[in-house]
């Protein structure tokens, strides 16, 4: 039976070998720290955590995530040791919560390598805290206790490590913040919530927000409006109200509950559009019941939203959280077969009259026997799930909308330039190792909210293959020709423009679909004066769009200032940039993307480096991705390691051509 502790509680643990289960809701550090008798860490090697995750006896999550399985092994520890604590902290230097006080109480569950929960403890009353001492195991009388502390912290993992007498406190977090940072710019954003357990139909309409995104957890209480499109609608609870408009904007024709706009004037608005100010209704009955024993026959847009294109979206992200459990619970299943198969060969190797003769043999051979059985139960489960998520993934990609297809949907071959921005953007596909049949959309949210960061290093595949440097850098260019000719295509005509910097012009070759459909604002920018150029006319209008918002004097932009999203590529990075420039980059990627100017990197990182600290939040604040498939991608719920494949074009295939022609056309129209 789960005890459930109060703040100072205590319980025995029987066992040795043991898992502590962390929910947050939001993406939180998990750190565990070894203490003596006077619960004091001695030295930077008693810490597990993000940027060292493995101790004697411990091993953490290696990034921030909103669920975390820290394991726990006493018997493994030092003789030293007396406590083990475990911390909790928001990662800083982001845009998500900075206090524990807004977001959902943190849940922490001790529990047996079978998965039973010997005690779980929910962390309450705290307020502008960002650490947490959430639980501690200590020893007494060769004894282990766990004991509820929840001892909060408003100066964060530093002053939670010096209050613990570690003398390294301020360098450690910072080592642990630096850390977590990098985890970050690894990250997907996280799926949708669900509003119940396994039933994807009851999702709410806001999707939560990523690590990168600022996402909170949903507070208890009555749930306010919401807008499909990620925040509350304006004047919400909480929420700001809206900023008067000044000239530039257009109407937004889908919005049910707003005023009819202005017949002149209107903002300059890049947050996420509000859309609507209501729940959005369920999704409607397109396939009958399913017989008794029967799994549910898989439905495209079989969830909750106001348009086809929002169910979808959260029926994507559904499938993404369907799979994650499901491999998370197999991988559970395997490690405690093999735990407990270790657990019984070491029982039968303690003792000597069984260490020989047939009675030992037998017994190593019963364990086996039970391994392979656990597993098997295991594998059965997760295969029936699998079967279930392919015949949903083979229904719901035909139905994707351009935005969310892949380059060789059909979907592309009926293209025609939208009147309206979609709500979400295909980046490519993520599986994992366990599914490797089933792939899952990667959407991240319109308008973008990171720069993308894609790597033209050298680098070895998934697949266990290496790519030399200059094919890197060619397939690095064409995933970013792919990547901004999609952005170009769902966007309504001369709502988005594309700025490209190739110094030396190496990527003249991959560029050219760009260049020759005349899709581009202006020609590839070269050398060192043009890098200056495009750079300080993006870096004035990012000042010119900011001083007018903040200032409330949007009536005084210039006549016939261009109000639509920018995109910069720059190809080929470091070369032809000097301080200046690289300073105006980290300017654009860090204030551009709140101001309608967003960064799309193609640069080789050790090349980069060079530039040695100055990048590293350059780095950081953009999304990693890759032209080739890598398991560098993790999710800030469970901390998967998740395999991407960037969304290219077929080989040999004229869509894109196709594509960017029709969106050269509608812009000569619309002008």
């Amino acid at each position: 039976m789960t005890a459930e502790l109060v703040r100072g509680q205590n319980h025995p643990l029987s066992q040795a070998r043991l898992e502590i289960r962390i929910s947050a809701g939001t993406p939180i550090v998990a750190v565990a720290a070894l203490g003596d008798e006077n619960g004091r860490i001695h030295g930077v090697e008693w810490v597990a955590h993000p940027g060292a995750p493995t101790q004697p006896g411990l091993e953490v999550s290696r990034q921030a995530a909103a669920d975390h399985r820290l394991a726990v092994d006493l018997d493994a520890v030092p003789e030293a040791v007396h406590r083990v604590s475990v911390l909790l902290a928001l990662p800083v230097g982001g845009t998500g919560p900075v206090r524990f006080g807004a977001v959902a109480a943190p849940f922490v569950a001790v529990t047996g390598l079978d998965g039973d929960e010997v005690a779980s403890y929910t962390i309450t009353g705290l307020e502008a805290e960002s650490a947490v001492v959430a639980l501690e195991l200590y020893r007494r009388q060769d004894a282990w206790k766990v004991r509820a502390v929840g001892q909060g912290y408003a100066g964060g993992l530093a002053e939670l490590l010096t209050d613990q007498g570690l003398p390294q406190a301020h360098q450690l977090a910072g080592t642990i913040d630096d850390a977590v940072a990098q985890g970050l710019s690894r990250s997907v954003q996280a799926p949708p919530p669900r509003t119940a357990d396994g039933d994807r139909s009851r999702q709410t309409a806001a999707p939560a927000l990523g690590p990168d995104q600022g996402g909170t957890a949903p507070q208890p209480g009555p749930v306010p409006p919401v807008s499909p499109y990620g925040g509350q609608t304006p004047g919400g609870p909480g929420q700001p109200a809206p900023q008067q408009p000044y000239p530039g904007a257009a109407p937004d024709s889908n919005a049910a509950t707003q005023p009819s706009a202005p017949t002149a004037g209107g903002s300059i608005d890049y947050s996420h559009p509000r859309r609507q100010n209501a729940a959005p209704p369920p999704p409607p009955p397109t396939a009958p019941p399913a017989a008794p024993g029967q799994p549910a026959q898989p439905v495209a847009g079989d969830a909750t939203g106001w348009s086809m294109e929002e169910r979808l979206y959260n029926q994507v992200w559904g499938m993404f959280e369907d799979l994650a459990r499901t491999t998370a619970a197999y991988r559970s299943a395997v490690d405690f077969a093999e735990s407990r198969m270790d657990k019984e060969l070491e029982q039968v190797l303690s003792d000597p009259r069984s260490r020989i003769g047939g009675q030992g043999d037998a017994a190593r051979e019963a364990a086996r026997a039970r391994h392979t059985q656990l597993v098997a139960q295991a594998r059965e489960a997760l295969d029936r799930d699998l079967t279930q998520l392919a015949a949903e993934a083979d229904v719901v990609e035909p139905a994707l909308p351009p935005a969310y297809a892949r380059w060789d949907n059909p979907a592309w071959h009926a293209y025609r330039v939208p009147m309206e921005i979609p709500m979400a953007l295909r980046l490519g596909d993520l599986h994992l190792p366990e599914a490797d049949r089933i792939r899952i959309p990667m959407l991240v949210r319109l308008p973008l909210e990171r720069g993308l960061w894609i790597d033209s290093g050298a680098a070895g595949s998934s697949d266990g293959s290496f790519t030399d440097s200059p094919t890197m850098s060619r397939l690095a260019m064409e995933t970013a020709v792919a990547h901004a000719a999609r952005l170009l295509a769902v966007y309504p005509a001369g709502e988005f423009t594309v700025h490209v910097i190739d110094p030396a012009g190496s990527g003249a070759q991959p560029l050219a679909p760009l260049v020759q459909t005349g899709v581009l604002a202006a020609p590839p920018a070269l050398g060192a004066a043009g890098v200056a150029d495009v750079l300080g006319r993006l870096t004035q209008r990012v000042d010119l769009v900011q001083m007018a918002i903040r200032g409330g004097a949007a009536d005084s932009l210039p006549p016939g200032f261009d109000t639509s999203q920018q995109l910069l590529i720059v190809n080929d990075f470091p070369h032809g940039f000097d301080d200046r420039a690289v300073n105006q980059l980290r300017y654009l990627a860090d204030e551009g993307p709140a101001f309608g100017v967003h960064l799309m990197m193609v640069a080789d990182r050790e090349e980069s480096s060079g530039y040695g600290p100055l990048l590293d939040p350059l780095w950081r604040s953009l999304l990693r991705l890759t032209p080739v498939a890598d398991d560098h991608l993790a999710d800030p719920w469970v901390g998967h390691a998740w395999t991407y494949e960037p969304s290219l074009v077929p080989p040999g295939s004229q869509v894109l051509q196709q594509v960017l022609a029709q969106v050269a056309a509608a812009r000569t129209t619309f002008m």
